[in-house]
């Protein structure tokens, strides 16, 4: 995928921050209505688009995740090694663990127990691993190697297989980096369909029309909903309401079309009600982060050289 305009830095800074932003935003929207089925939202809630936090976790309005987390301990390993390393990125997973954080995956867990006790750097390959672990924090490495597919690819599976080693989690974490490569660089959401298509033709389970309706954490059906609650809405509020209503794993899809959806429509894309509602403290750290991976992208500095 090449887009033919190269926008100003400020326009791909600002569309980096939307999409950071919009996954802090999806996971604190979501983790209110995660495991809940779309029937039971609608009896509690009608319809959910208030960050409240509460929820199976008992979260405070604002709260995140796991996502938001473990994607910001990316970025910090990125920033701190001034460049891409993986013991860095185990270290953060590990630290982060040991702080004994809300909330946790079981394959995560696993992954990072074995990077704790015997500094593996990659899971065994199993079917088992196909969750959305890997998906939902692989943000930062897509803005670090904004410019250079090759490293996107690489880096991405590299620090997918920390915790999740398997075919349709790898394919699925260098696609949505692709993707937002391509919004980032100004592609509409009309040339992201187009490329969308090309992917579920090449990936047949992850076709998402007719949309399943599944949205738990196996990775086809998060990215089954990600996409259609993506394509077939207009603006930021109505793709990610429509996304955690649907329940499920509903913190991570939510993170995710939040991501997406952040770098088509940008932070002013955002509700500012839900701007307002985020911890102020991931507010700022994803805000920074996004800037400085940006800035620090070496495909994007050699161009400025």
């Amino acid at each position: 995928m090449q887009s033919v305009r190269v926008p100003d830095r400020k326009q791909i800074v600002e569309k980096a921050k939307g999409a950071f932003v919009g996954l802090a935003i999806g996971d604190a929207l979501g983790a209110t209505t995660e495991f809940m089925t779309p029937e039971e939202i609608k009896l509690q809630y009608g319809v959910h688009k208030q960050i409240i936090g509460k929820g199976w976790l008992y979260l405070k309005a604002g709260q995140v995740t796991d996502d938001t987390e473990m994607s910001i301990c990316i970025g910090r390993a990125i920033r701190n090694s001034q460049g891409w390393n993986l013991t860095a990125v185990a270290e953060e997973f590990a630290n982060w663990v040991k702080g004994r954080p809300i909330d946790v995956g079981s394959t995560c867990a696993r992954g990072i127990r074995n990077y704790i006790l015997h500094q593996t750097l990659e899971a065994a390959p199993s079917r088992w691993s196909a969750g959305n672990g890997a998906l939902m924090r692989m943000l930062p490495v897509a803005l670090y190697t904004l410019g250079n597919e090759d490293s996107l690819a690489q880096y991405v599976v590299e620090q997918a297989h920390l915790t999740h080693n398997n075919p349709l989690s790898d394919a699925a974490c260098i696609f949505f980096g692709r993707l937002l490569h391509e919004a980032m660089m100004g592609a509409t959401l009309s040339q992201l369909l187009v490329h969308t298509d090309n992917f579920v033709d090449e990936h047949p389970d992850f076709c998402y029309r007719p949309y399943p309706g599944k949205s738990s954490a196996y990775v086809v059906d998060t990215v089954q909903t990600v996409f259609h609650f993506l394509f077939s809405t207009t603006t930021f509020e109505d793709c990610l309401v429509g996304t955690v209503n649907q329940g499920g794993d509903a913190d991570t899809t939510g993170a995710l079309v939040g991501m997406l959806a952040g770098a088509v429509y940008g932070v002013d894309g955002i509700p500012k009600r839900w701007l307002k509602r985020l911890d102020s403290r991931i507010y700022s750290e994803v805000d920074e982060l996004s800037e400085y991976l940006v800035d620090h992208s070496p495909a994007l500095l050699s161009l400025k050289d």
